[in-house]
């Protein structure tokens, strides 16, 4: 397996946690649970969906901007962006 597959594979985990805890998010709309335990299940779905954005626009800055034959970017410059997308996201 290389390491995009395992990246790949890493990826779809993510978006099936997802998926799973959206369909929590339904399951206690539908029975009308508590308001508070619905905004934490709302509240892990959103760190979810962000850590998910986190991951791929890493990837996207060190693979698309950093790489290849014309660098965009400085690799220093590529590191505090995504220190500074990580802390945007949490």
């Amino acid at each position: 397996m290389t390491h995009q597959d395992r990246e790949k594979q890493k990826l779809l985990q993510r978006v099936r946690k997802l998926r799973g805890q959206l369909d929590a998010v339904e399951r206690a709309l539908e029975a009308k649970t508590d308001c508070g335990d619905q905004l934490m299940l709302l509240a892990a779905v959103r760190g979810g969906v962000n850590s998910l954005m986190g991951e791929v626009l890493e990837t996207h800055i060190r693979f698309h901007l950093t790489d290849g034959p014309k660098e965009q970017i400085a690799p220093e410059l590529a590191e505090d962006l995504i220190d500074l997308v990580r802390a945007y996201l949490k």
